[in-house]
């Protein structure tokens, strides 16, 4: 259809980040310094994370008209519930795990705020059973749907979730998906980015060639798997760009913070190189 085209599009070569998290002394987000931060890396994109703090919800609201005035698409990403508490201290606020209400209040906003392009979920596959069941998600995307047939829902799912069965229970309410790269189809880590273009491949055999794929790349280091290394980025973004309908970077890297400004002027660096071809 017309709205899903429009959805899918929506996505398409999305460059930017994930998670800037530079507050102001109230606890707000820092909104001229995010700026700041997207056009220094000639960012196109911004995945929005709603976590730890209260004013998330609020911030994501006066951030919006500035993001249409630069023309920066807005994804909204939520914690799962293997994300919110009792296992952590945070929820999601103001609507916690009410994730039809979330589809449903995200859609209404991008109705009026035309930046905010789609939504997501945390490590969305690891709660199909109870969480996000077909029948749940036919429940809540329609609440999506029903306030923004354009409004799209693109979860982050890592690789070896992405089996043909998830395809098949859960294509059909996928207008992309957030891939999270770490090699594993081979050996999960940090350090291989040549498997990155195979991996990419493999999701469009199974989801369609046209299904956008947006390779989410780890710039912080991994709980379990680790830190990456400058070259790792640099290799993985450039291998990732020819195959992927986007890359998104997790999370900011800060040119002030010595450990980070390395990756900083990588990521400046070779996504400036993008917008000129």
């Amino acid at each position: 259809s017309a709205d899903a085209l429009a959805r899918r599009e929506s996505l398409r070569h999305s460059y930017g980040f994930y998670a800037f998290d530079k507050r102001d002394p109230k606890g707000h987000t820092d909104n001229a310094q995010l700026l700041a931060a997207l056009e220094e890396v000639h960012a196109n994109a911004y995945n929005w994370l709603i976590s730890r703090s209260e004013h998330d919800w609020d911030d994501l609201h006066s951030f919006l008209p500035i993001a249409r005035a630069h023309n920066i698409r807005v994804w909204v990403t939520l914690l799962p519930p293997s994300e919110s508490p009792p296992k952590t201290k945070h929820f999601s606020e103001p609507f916690r795990l009410d994730f039809e209400k979330w589809a449903a209040e995200l859609a209404a906003l991008s109705a009026r705020e035309p930046a905010l392009v789609a939504w997501s979920v945390d490590d969305f596959a690891y709660t199909l059973k109870t969480a996000f069941t077909p029948e749940k998600m036919r429940t809540i995307i329609a609440a999506q749907r029903k306030n923004n047939p354009k409004f799209a829902f693109v979860p982050c799912v890592y690789f070896k979730q992405t089996t043909p069965t998830f395809a098949k229970n859960y294509g059909e309410f996928l207008d992309g998906i957030l891939f999270p790269y770490r090699s594993e189809s081979t050996t999960a880590g940090l350090t291989d980015a040549t498997q990155v273009a195979p991996e990419v491949k493999t999701l469009k055999q199974r989801f369609g060639a046209d299904f956008p794929v947006i390779v989410d790349i780890y710039a912080t280091r991994h709980s379990r798997l680790g830190a990456s290394t400058p070259p790792y980025v640099e290799q993985v973004m450039k291998l990732a760009y020819p195959v992927a309908d986007g890359v998104h970077i997790y999370r900011y890297q800060d040119k002030n913070n010595p450990n980070e400004r390395e990756k900083h002027d990588i990521i400046e660096r070779v996504m400036g190189s993008w917008k000129l071809q």
